[in-house]
């Protein structure tokens, strides 16, 4: 397994790119990540009906875009017509200012290539099986095997990637975060995990407390990584850090950045 995107450990990553500040996984949210100085950019991945990896969050397009139905419906060349801008609002609706603006729906292909030196860490949405080839050889072509966490919350992708692609560093999946999570709360976890485990997880989840001091300590312990999202409040991210998360994920990576930096998380 690949995992040079683990080091440096990335303690700052970017959901979605500056997407307090841009309109959600497009270039400009994505290019503001970066000359912000991230170590990560998150991002979410669908395929469209002609077969092209497009980088977007929601399974439909209203709630950003102009247009309406889902990603999967419709080919790349329609998905470029829309305006990705058309929703984004800093001041509850009063002002739209990326509306009309030429903001568009990019493919992962040109992310990668726009932002060669930037690690993406990147959750397969769709539920094709189709988007698990298609997606290993845009990595290979564009030679991003380096800098790229795959992560999704379909298990079965996850399976079929590590089997096509073992050298990729995946996450794991919330299926496979579960039993780890009681196993830890009941001190039945094993004294080491067979391979590098990366978990990427709320700090709870369905009523449970996940991220715990316990929690992080047994998982460095087996040196597996605790990264945690989205985290956009300041109280918590110090706290977060305190107690030895590896990375946090949030939506304000200038705020996290500065947090990180005066607690010497990240220099």
């Amino acid at each position: 397994m690949n995992e040079a995107f683990l080091s440096p450990m990335p303690r700052v990553v970017a959901h979605r790119g500056d997407s307090a500040n841009y309109p959600e996984n497009t270039l400009p949210s994505f290019i503001s990540a970066c000359e912000l100085g991230v170590d990560v950019i998150e991002t979410d991945v669908h395929l469209t009906k002609d077969g092209h990896i497009v980088i977007w969050h929601d399974p439909t397009l209203e709630r950003n875009t102009d247009g309406s139905g889902t990603i999967e419906s419709h080919t790349f060349e329609e998905l470029k017509d829309l305006d990705a801008g058309y929703t984004f609002t800093k001041d509850g609706g009063r002002t739209f200012p990326f509306r009309g603006k030429g903001v568009k729906l990019t493919t992962l292909e040109e992310a990668l290539q726009r932002l060669p030196d930037m690690r993406f860490n990147i959750d397969l949405k769709s539920q094709e099986e189709a988007i698990v080839p298609t997606y290993i050889d845009i990595i290979r072509h564009n030679h991003a095997e380096d800098r790229v966490c795959t992560a999704s919350f379909h298990g079965d992708n996850l399976k079929r990637l590590r089997a096509a692609a073992p050298d990729l560093l995946t996450s794991i999946s919330t299926m496979e975060v579960v039993p780890l999570v009681l196993k830890q709360k009941l001190h039945m976890l094993p004294r080491r995990f067979s391979r590098k485990l990366v978990f990427q997880v709320p700090v709870v989840h369905s009523g449970i407390k996940v991220i715990t001091p316990s929690f992080v300590r047994d998982m460095h312990r087996r040196d597996a990584v605790v990264m945690v999202w989205t985290i956009n409040d300041r109280t918590e991210m110090e706290r977060l850090y305190s107690i030895g998360v590896d990375t946090i994920m949030t939506d304000d990576p200038r705020l996290l950045i500065k947090v990180a930096e005066e607690l010497g998380i990240r220099r």
